[in-house]
């Protein structure tokens, strides 16, 4: 809330409103996937290219033959995290910018820039176990903000469906908005249009791997990462609920 307010008062104070209507922590990570991008398209040769997809795209594989890779396991340590930043093309990029600036918002604004980066890196981790989980031992490259992207989207899901808490000032009588509650699973199966929006989710995530019986050809799509972030910001982000539980008026 404390973003939201420090905008309004400063909305007030200038008489406009603010050029950029995205939290910080959403216009760092969009610019740190555009910036990579930007330096693969018209820095690297590709040599060099193929050096940064080798040392910062997720390989499963490594863990399973270190011996074939150069450098052996290690790049493991970062590239759950790392490949996130770099992008199959400008398309799949400009994707992923507009779905992460449609739920990284709300969610950095209801928790602020640090718990939104763990979230968004944890997803992105989750995404990547599940895609080495349901592609091993094949020889797999695992690349994009999705899994952090999806996490943030599952974050989102817990409570952009939810009404608006509104409080009343019991000595003036002025109503002031508190923000949405966090809804618990049961509430979400039973909320409509937050079941229909998850229900559909997972259908077509899920439904990617049987795309090539359908059209005749494979599609370049980490349904896996998808999922794995999704149900990880589904499930964690109770963990960082600090708000307190308000009753409506």
């Amino acid at each position: 809330m404390s973003d939201h307010q420090n905008g309004e008062e400063n909305q007030g104070q200038s008489g406009r409103e603010p050029a950029i209507l995205l939290p910080g922590v959403v216009i760092g990570l969009l610019g740190a996937m555009l910036a990579v991008h930007l330096a693969r398209a018209f820095i690297l040769n590709e040599s060099g290219d193929l050096q940064l997809i080798y040392w910062f795209a997720f390989i499963p594989l490594r863990g399973v033959i270190p011996a074939e890779f150069d450098g052996g396991w290690i790049p493991l340590l970062w590239t759950p995290l790392t490949h996130a930043f770099l992008h199959a093309g400008w398309e799949h990029l400009l994707i992923n910018c507009a779905w992460l600036a449609i739920f990284g918002t709300p969610v950095a604004r209801r928790y602020g820039p640090i718990p939104t980066l763990i979230l968004f890196f944890v997803s992105a981790a989750a995404g990547a176990a599940f895609f080495a989980a349901t592609t091993l031992p094949e020889l797999q490259v695992l690349i994009g903000a999705s899994g952090g992207i999806s996490g943030l989207t599952g974050v989102a899901c817990r409570f952009i469906f939810q009404p608006v808490i509104v409080a009343r000032d019991p000595e003036t009588g002025a109503t002031h908005v508190l923000g949405r509650r966090l809804a618990s699973l049961g509430e979400l199966a039973r909320n409509q249009r937050a079941a229909f929006f998850i229900a559909i989710w997972l259908i077509l995530n899920a439904a990617v791997p049987f795309l090539p019986m359908l059209i005749g050809q494979s599609v370049g799509i980490a349904w896996q990462a998808h999922l794995g972030g999704f149900l990880a910001g589904l499930f964690l982000v109770p963990l960082f609920e600090r708000r307190p539980k308000e009753e409506t008026t």
